[in-house]
C-alpha cells in the first residue's frame, strides 16, 4: 500500500466526515420526520439507538457534543414523545436518557432512507463492486484506525 492511497483515503474521509457534510445527511434523512426531528437531534437520536439507555453525559461523548447541548436537543426529543427519562438503577440520583417506541420508529425510518441513498448512488456500480466495497469497507472500520478495541 503506497503512501498516495493512505493519502486518497484520509482525503476522503475528511470529506466524508465534514460538519457540513453530515448536516446535509442528516437534513436529508430526517425531512418530514416531525418537526423535533433535524439535523440538530437526530446525532442524539441515532446515538441513543446505539448505546440504549445512557446518562446525557455518556451519549455526549458518544456523539461528541457536550452534555449540555445533549440535555437541550433531549428536550425537543422528550417534548416530542421520541425519548424519555428514567431513573438510573445503578444510581437513583442520575437519570438515563432511552429511546420510546415512536422514537425506535423514527430512527428505523432515517436508517431505511440511508440505506436507500447508498443503494442509489451504488446502482450503476456493478454488483461484485458494491459487494466488495461493503466488505472493504467495513474490514477498514472494524480493523483500521477508527476501531473501537483499540487503546
Amino acid at each position: 500500500m503506497t503512501h498516495t492511497t493512505g493519502s486518497d483515503i484520509a482525503d476522503a474521509l475528511g470529506l466524508l466526515l465534514r460538519r457540513s457534510t453530515r448536516a446535509h445527511l442528516y437534513t436529508h434523512l430526517t425531512e418530514g420526520l416531525g418537526e423535533a426531528v433535524d439535523e440538530l437531534t437526530y446525532p442524539v437520536l441515532s446515538g441513543l439507538a446505539r448505546t440504549g439507555p445512557c446518562s446525557a453525559a455518556d451519549l455526549g461523548r458518544e456523539v461528541a457534543l457536550d452534555r449540555t447541548t445533549v440535555t437541550r436537543r433531549a428536550d425537543r426529543l422528550e417534548h416530542a414523545a421520541l425519548l424519555r427519562r428514567e431513573p438510573d438503577p445503578a444510581d437513583r440520583r442520575a437519570t438515563l436518557l432511552a429511546l420510546t417506541d415512536e422514537g425506535h420508529r423514527v430512527v428505523a425510518a432515517t436508517r431505511q432512507r440511508l440505506a436507500a441513498s447508498i443503494e442509489a448512488a451504488l446502482a450503476d456500480w456493478p454488483a461484485a463492486d458494491a459487494a466488495t466495497f461493503a466488505r472493504h469497507l467495513r474490514r477498514f472500520v472494524d480493523e483500521g484506525p477508527f476501531a473501537t478495541d483499540q487503546d
